[in-house]
């Protein structure tokens, strides 16, 4: 049995989505103590864009035609995806940059989208359970003034539930800033209260991964 769990954090000592992340991976080992933990990690080992270049243009090219460059390329896709495949549950702990997705994360997308395993007509990931982390630094959700300003979360769903079809659950913790931009002071105990209600969603959702693949080996 194996868990797969890529971060995207590039500051992983202070990271509040490993830290979440943690607690989804303890309810797992603790269920499935057996089991292989497969790490990606994407700040001590970001994907160049070099790469997704080299791997889309060297599927438009029959193998033995292909550059060296364009071979290593596609064998390390396939090496991302097949991390993915053989994984019985998935975790991607993925905090917004910028208003929008972690670059790291969508290169090692990029690259990992031109196999053809879990291209648009692939389908081999297709109802695998996985859980998304995502942390943001301030609160854009409903009602806020900056409503709708957070373009990573509704795109992370989009290629994660839609186009690779996992059956996923979403762990956000917003306000992560808060006690770090004084900006953001009058909204310690808001953010204070998100933390733990994220908290205790990371470890409901560890548990409910470990009990759905419990009941897939039934």
């Amino acid at each position: 049995m194996t868990f797969f769990r890529l971060d995207a954090s590039i500051l992983p000592a202070t990271s509040a989505s490993r830290a979440l992340g943690d607690r989804v991976e303890r309810e797992w080992t603790a269920a499935h103590p057996e089991s292989d933990v497969v790490r990606r990690d994407l700040a001590a080992e970001p994907v160049s864009a070099e790469i997704w270049r080299a791997a889309v243009t060297g599927g438009f090219a029959a193998e033995d035609e292909r550059s060296p460059e364009q071979r290593e390329a596609k064998a390390f896709a396939t090496k991302l995806a097949d991390e993915l495949v053989s994984a019985d549950a998935l975790l991607f702990d993925v905090p917004l940059y910028n208003y929008g997705p972690s670059q790291h994360f969508k290169t090692w997308f990029d690259v990992a989208y031109t196999d053809s395993r879990i291209d648009p007509q692939g389908t081999a990931l297709q109802g695998k359970p996985a859980t998304l982390v995502t942390t943001i630094g301030g609160n854009y959700g409903p009602g806020t003034p900056k409503e709708g300003w957070d373009h990573s979360t509704p795109w992370l769903r989009r290629v994660l539930e839609d186009v690779w079809g996992l059956d996923l659950r979403i762990v956000e913790r917003p306000f992560t800033l808060v006690g770090v931009n004084p900006a953001l002071d009058d909204f310690a105990d808001l953010a204070a209260s998100l933390k733990e209600q994220a908290e205790e969603h990371a470890t409901r959702s560890g548990r409910e991964l470990a009990a759905q693949r419990s009941r897939q080996s039934a």
